[in-house]
């Protein structure tokens, strides 16, 4: 226990600064005085001193700063950019020696003399070795880090109501919602059975597609903390000879990107949910190859029909059923104030459509900057679909700077059903409104009928109030206005099986040539 109070103490040491400076931004004299305005280089510079700490303090809050770079609910764009680059700057000392584990865990299963390193990071090492004649990699979890790991996450839960106490009213919903998240999105991490078992699906799911290929999983030697895989190699996406004597070009390998990650969240339900350029790589023959399934996430079905619905929602600039999105998807309460989320909204649309270029991370960057005003938060899985966007719109545009990351999702939705085409969208929402005029549209040929009669018997009175004065205006303005109203109904009622729009077209046409010829009498 002294130990938890201990590490208490380091971590309030090490980001009270923080926590000084971000009081001081509100208060000048931290409890007193006026706002400060603190312009951008400054936050930079003070959330890169942040990301360092993040560094010394381990593995954990190496975690915690990725999660935070993708959670735009509770820190500003400036410190998800920096917190971002802890994805590739990663502690090489933490923990002891890995081959201990896998003595553990597989005993002479392995030959340990042919072990060769591959690769580090934060909470595990990577090996080749051999295995019944062929080369496999080994994943293996950093010796004693789980304890360590529930240790600094129970201080995150501990610290969570002082951070709440520098957090505006809004911030703290999310943060409130957030420690529980970091625990579950690390803990998964750690855990290699869960990883193992979703390359495993992700490589059925794939199994018959030429475009990609998922390293198979050797489940006998696979534990929680060791994952025996296939070892497959390519060059990294990003290398300048990556496409060359390859059958598939940039451009190309972008829009495939796009398509299996779409695939793998919306169609199959389980996804890969770390696409930064080291964990991509090209093969011989030209395919996919994905690598580190340790950040990755299974959808219901349910979600995945909220995003889609969400992103329809954006395509026909359809606030209501964007809203409705957002609350289906937790984003958003359900007791939100409806009307005051829509005007933001559609501030939001309005602000998209004024752009020369939208991108994934301009529509995310909007939204949650236009939501800032309500309690709102990112879901793990809403979180880990974002990550894919914005990671993999880069990647992307590092393949192909033209690349247009927006229209190839469209394209596949299009494609796949998901979403309906521009002149399917149109031709629906017209037939929807045809279907909320049907009543009115029944009820017409009768308030028509007695209309006219009513205008034979002479009972029809159309009065208009001047304005300005007995001659101001046109007093034969009504019959004008009848008989435009008569030719909307025509046109309306053409669509039923009955030709009533005759008799209404010819009472528009009489009255508006009684409205001309009043006009050349008056």
């Amino acid at each position: 226990m002294n130990g938890l109070y201990r590490r208490y103490l380091v971590v309030v040491v090490r980001f009270l600064p923080f926590a000084l400076a971000f009081l001081r931004d509100r208060r000048r004299f931290v409890l007193f005085g006026p706002r400060r305005r603190v312009p951008d280089e400054t936050h930079r510079q003070r959330a890169e001193r942040m990301r360092d700490a993040m560094l010394e303090l381990g593995p954990a809050f190496v975690k915690v700063g990725q999660v935070l770079s993708t959670r735009p609910d509770i820190v500003p764009p400036v410190y998800a950019d920096v917190f971002g680059t802890l994805q590739d700057e990663v502690p090489e000392d933490a923990g002891g020696d890995p081959k201990r584990v896998l003595a553990e865990e597989l005993g002479d299963e392995l030959d340990q003399s042919t072990l060769e390193p591959v690769a580090g990071g934060s909470l595990a090492y990577v090996y080749t070795a051999e295995y019944r004649g062929e080369r496999i990699a080994l994943k293996v979890r950093r010796p004693g880090l789980k304890p360590v790991v529930q240790r600094d996450l129970r201080v995150v839960q501990g610290l969570v109501p002082l951070v709440g106490l520098f957090a505006s009213e809004r911030q703290q919903y999310s943060i409130e919602n957030a420690a529980d998240d970091f625990e579950d999105i690390i803990l998964d991490e750690l855990d290699f059975d869960r990883e193992g078992a979703i390359m495993a699906d992700i490589g059925e799911n794939f199994a018959d597609d030429d475009r990609v290929r998922i390293p198979g999983v050797y489940e006998d030697l696979s534990s929680e903390r060791v994952l025996a895989m296939e070892y497959l190699t390519g060059r990294k996406l990003t290398d300048d000879d990556a496409f060359d004597d390859v059958d598939v070009t940039p451009h190309e390998m972008a829009t495939r990107i796009v398509e299996v990650y779409l695939e793998m969240g919306l169609v199959d339900g389980v996804f890969h949910a770390d696409p930064h350029p080291g964990n991509l790589a090209v093969t011989a023959d030209g395919r996919l190859l994905l690598f580190d399934f340790g950040m990755s996430e299974r959808l219901a079905a349910g979600v995945q029909a909220d995003i889609v619905g969400l992103y329809r929602a954006l395509v026909r600039r359809d606030v209501d059923d964007l809203v409705d999105a957002l609350i289906a998807l937790d984003v958003l309460e359900p007791h939100v104030n409806r009307s005051e989320v829509g005007r933001v909204l559609e501030l939001v649309v309005e602000n998209l459509e004024g752009r020369a270029e939208v991108t994934w991370r301009s529509i995310i960057a909007e939204l949650t900057t236009m939501l800032r005003e309500f309690p709102f938060r990112i879901p793990p899985d809403v979180m880990l679909l974002i990550r894919v966007g914005t990671v993999g719109e880069g990647v992307c545009r590092q393949l192909d700077p033209e690349f247009d990351f927006l229209a190839a999702v469209r394209a596949f939705l299009v494609e796949e059903g998901l979403i309906e085409s521009e002149l399917d969208a149109l031709l629906e929402e017209t037939w929807a409104d045809v279907r909320r005029s049907l009543p009115a549209l029944a009820r017409l040929p009768s308030r028509f009928d007695s209309a006219l009669y009513r205008l034979e018997r002479g009972e029809l009175v159309v009065r208009t109030e001047p304005v300005d004065g007995p001659r101001s205006g046109d007093p034969n303005l009504g019959y004008a206005v009848l008989a435009s109203a008569l030719a909307v109904a025509a046109a309306i009622l053409t669509f039923h099986d009955r030709p009533y729009e005759l008799p209404v077209l010819a009472a528009a046409t009489g009255f508006l040539l009684v409205y001309l010829l009043r006009r050349r009498t008056t």
